[in-house]
């Protein structure tokens, strides 16, 4: 008799540890398939420190393989699953179509850049939740630092040195706390003009920053940042941005080159792809995360809305702590249903919460304990790792490295601005010209596959993608590569049917919202 088939789509903090979780639990009893663009799982909540030259890359990234033992790696993105005949669609990282077939599916498809009908935000923001986005962010930091440091122009100076963070939550919070620390100490080694100092904002329509947590946290992180000259605006947002700057809510205009996005996440398209049950684009699920009417079917993490029963008729928020967990709960519930074991509901109890503000300083209530200053950084440096799955020694010792040596702020130029754009369902992944899904290789350039440019072409200089037959350029031009030209990345996956819809549905709302008066509000 054949073992059953478990596959796992995705490889997030749920995906992660259900695939731990059931290859300690099935013991050899069952093949394990996971699915996933990359061969690493990212911890997200340590991307900050990586966007500020603390961290190297690798040391948020665990090898899939080096840590899932009797775990089948399978590399590749999802653009379908046949419920019917119990096989998951995918596109592998070179173009190449594939079939999984499974007795048992576990949906850990994750999150996305959550986008907004605001004119000209998906054109000249970036998102903030891969190791692409913060590698983009730091080259793009470390850029306009040194740009204006040797600019003659006072005003394009200002507007090279200005940084704006939509998004008062987790992400956004620790990105400006971070950023003002990073750029200062690029300022020190080289300084601006006379009277002009890096400016961060951050901006979010709620009353106070990390509105979805306890308000002395709020109150800890709010103050930290003013002390530390961040410009922290609450009830503001963009209106609308432009390649030269951003028009605020509240009528401002700011010059910069810089806008992250980081106002939350939605769902993975994936999940409305299965045309069943939906709770604001994530898979309803029972309380041992089953899908109601398809015993082979569970989902976690993100892509699930999972019922709280600790608070009877809402659902679980959209957190790392809520995935980890889930993840470990799923996949008991999936080797129960084989017969191995009992299954359990879900059900979880507030440890405390931790914001990392850079440097020593930290907000955090472990145990309801409100902590601030030198011991809320200890704990919560404490409980990253704890918290990571691997790659404690490394991690440890590049924050020891950090606190006796000056940090080093270069470009190295591995992605480019049109390569990872906003609007994506694959964040993990950036963009290649002339790749599968991507934008054309730019003249001159060497292009994918061995095709030669086209004859007595000039290269341009600016490192970008090179106008098409129609004459448009690439929508995710750098317009500082002029200077600084920087190499392709791998390989983006052409966009699933599911995504394509999507889009043409945000561009419409997009078109309808420039032709109306007023503001634009997100929370």
């Amino acid at each position: 008799m054949s073992r059953p088939r478990i596959v796992i789509v995705g490889a997030g903090f749920a995906g992660y540890r259900a695939a731990r979780t059931l290859s300690r639990l099935t013991r050899h009893q069952a093949d394990i398939t996971l699915l996933n663009p990359t061969d690493y799982f990212l911890y997200l909540p340590l991307l900050p420190q990586v966007a500020a030259g603390i961290l190297e890359p690798r040391r948020v990234t665990v090898s899939l393989s080096g840590t899932l033992p009797h775990v089948r790696l399978v590399l590749g993105e999802a653009d379908g699953i046949d419920l019917d005949g119990r096989t998951v669609h995918y596109t592998g990282p070179e173009g190449e179509g594939g079939t999984l077939s499974y007795d048992r599916l576990v949906l850990t498809a994750g999150s996305v850049n959550k986008l907004l009908p605001i004119p000209g935000v998906a054109e000249h923001a970036h998102g903030f939740r891969s190791l692409p986005e913060a590698l983009y962010l730091r080259d793009h930091v470390t850029r306009q630092m040194e740009l204006a440091a040797a600019g003659d122009d006072p005003a394009l100076c200002r507007a090279r040195c200005t940084f704006v963070v939509v998004g008062a939550g987790y992400t956004g919070t620790e990105v400006a706390a971070h950023g003002q620390l990073f750029t200062d100490a690029q300022v020190r080694r080289h300084p601006l003009r006379a009277g002009m100092r890096p400016r961060w904002m951050l901006l979010d329509v709620a009353d106070r920053v990390l509105p979805e947590l306890d308000e002395r946290l709020a109150r800890t992180a709010d103050e930290v940042l003013r002390q530390r000259g961040v410009d922290v605006r609450m009830g503001t947002s963009v209106k609308e941005a432009t390649h030269d700057g951003v028009l605020l809510t509240d009528g401002e205009t700011v010059p910069t080159r810089s806008l992250v996005w980081c106002v939350g996440v939605r769902p993975d398209p994936l999940a409305a792809s299965l045309e069943l049950p939906l709770e604001r684009g994530r898979l309803l699920v029972d309380p041992h995360l089953q899908v109601p009417g398809r015993a082979e079917l569970f989902a976690a993490g993100d892509a699930a809305a999972v019922p709280d029963l600790e608070k009877p008729g809402s659902y679980t928020p959209m957190t790392a702590q809520h995935a980890w967990r889930q993840g470990r709960t799923v996949a008991h519930n999936v080797a129960a249903s084989l017969g191995m074991g009992e299954r359990r509901a879900y059900r979880h109890r507030d440890l405390g919460f931790v914001v990392d503000l850079g440097g020593v300083k930290a907000a955090a209530n472990p145990l309801g304990v409100h902590l601030s200053g030198v011991a809320a950084g200890a704990v919560t440096r404490g409980y990253h790792l704890a918290a990571m799955p691997g790659n404690r020694v490394r991690v440890a010792a590049d924050w020891v490295l950090d606190a006796v040596l000056p940090r080093q702020a270069v470009q190295l130029g591995l992605v480019r601005s049109w390569s990872v754009p906003l609007d994506t369902a694959s964040p993990e992944l950036v963009r290649m010209p002339g790749g599968p899904g991507g934008t054309p290789a730019p003249d001159g350039a060497e292009a994918p596959d061995g095709a030669e440019a086209q004859d007595g072409a000039d290269a341009p200089d600016d490192g970008q993608p090179a106008k098409g037959d129609a004459g448009e350029s690439d929508p995710m031009r750098d317009p500082d590569a002029v200077k600084h030209p920087e190499p392709p990345g791998p390989v983006k996956r052409p966009e699933r049917p599911a995504q394509r819809e999507e889009k043409a549905q945000h561009r419409k709302k997009s078109t309808a919202s420039t032709s109306r008066k007023g503001t634009h509000e997100h929370r």
